[in-house]
């Protein structure tokens, strides 16, 4: 295969998320691009625990795929297998590559439609403000997220999370976790810390949870903040099984190909690359493998390629709509300054510009 050829430019990326839709945007025209991902839509995710408590936020942070990928095609279906030369969908269309980028993240289960997805948000919205008591589950970020917003907006509801690590947002440094824990206590929200509530205790029926230290939480409803499984399952049967590694990563090299694979791409989530999982290095991953596929389809020689280098601890987690705790390399701060970063548009306008829309527009 004439990888350099002007007929080679057969790109497929596989997955439509925070990587996947930036690169795709990249590339369409520079190559014959084909989008597969099980849903219309590219879903901006930090922005969806707002749009859970102001569904209108759901109208900028969702966004067609078609709406940004003018030059392209897409295919909403997932994909099951590939070959050195082709993908597999799971409604049995063949779609041939040459260069392949795989950029599925984390498995999620989400609505096929945007309208079904801006549905939920309302539905999760009225679930919130029908509540008298709400119980989260998982102090990661999402939780933590959550929280915030759900104690800004509604600070009458009785809100509890419970966390089976001994700190909240363990990604990060205990001092930025002790500052957050003291900012929910304030905003009087009840964290009980090394406890779980196991699959079994948790029922759309129930009322009533028992957590694993015996600790009963009344609560009108409840959400499920855990983290999500990466989404390489897909790939245990295929040529790639055993690029995987022990956590279901792909294995990549400098230049964001997967391993012993000169055409074969990873990007985000998906990829062992030793860093925190952050969305905002999920786009500099796009661009790194952006730039790379458009050398190599224009014959450019490996030497040439952009290498990709891991980046520091650096974490902005959004409290409400004013605050937020942030961690960089030499402090830790928490408050409004941090908030008027992150917290007050959750950069949804920046990222529509990145996808080369109006950052403001929403639909009629």
């Amino acid at each position: 295969m004439d990888l350099g050829g002007e007929r080679s430019r057969r790109v497929v990326v596989i997955g439509g998320g925070v990587s996947g839709s930036l690169i795709a945007k990249s590339l369409q025209f520079h190559s014959d691009l084909t989008l597969i991902d099980q849903k219309e839509y590219f879903e901006i995710p930090w922005a969806s625990l707002r749009a859970m408590v102001e569904p209108s936020f759901g109208e900028r942070s969702v966004i067609n795929h078609r709406d940004y990928l003018t030059n392209g095609r897409v295919v909403t279906s997932g994909a099951i297998d590939i070959t050195e030369t082709e993908v597999l969908t799971a409604e049995g269309r063949l779609i041939v590559y040459d260069y392949l980028v795989i950029a599925t993240g984390h498995t999620e289960s989400l609505p096929k439609t945007r309208t079904e997805r801006l549905n939920q948000y309302q539905a999760e919205s009225e679930m919130i403000s029908s509540a008298r008591s709400i119980l989260i589950i998982g102090g990661g970020p999402t939780g933590v997220e959550l929280a915030g917003e759900i104690a800004v907006d509604f600070p009458d509801k009785n809100l509890t999370l419970v966390h089976n690590g001994s700190r909240l947002l363990e990604f990060i440094g205990p001092k930025a976790s002790n500052k957050t824990l003291n900012w929910l206590t304030s905003k009087k929200v009840e964290v009980k810390l090394e406890q779980s509530i196991g699959q079994d205790d948790i029922s759309d029926g129930g009322k009533t949870y028992v957590t694993s230290g015996g600790e009963t939480v009344t609560a009108d409803c409840h959400f499920l903040c855990t983290g999500k499984p990466v989404g390489s399952m897909w790939l245990r049967g295929t040529l790639l099984k055993n690029n995987l590694d022990n956590q279901g990563r792909l294995m990549v090299d400098e230049n964001l190909r997967v391993k012993g694979h000169q055409n074969i791409f990873a990007i985000g989530d998906i990829t062992d690359i030793p860093e925190i999982k952050q969305g905002y290095l999920a786009q500099k991953h796009a661009l790194v493998a952006a730039k790379n596929l458009k050398l190599l389809m224009e014959g450019e020689k490996e030497s040439k390629l952009v290498t990709y280098q891991p980046r520091s601890v650096k974490a902005i987690v959004s409290l409400g709509r004013r605050d937020a705790v942030a961690q960089l390399p030499f402090t830790t701060v928490i408050g409004s300054v941090p908030g008027m970063i992150k917290s007050r548009d959750l950069f949804v306008g920046k990222t529509r510009k990145k996808l080369g829309l109006e950052p403001h527009t929403i639909y009629d």
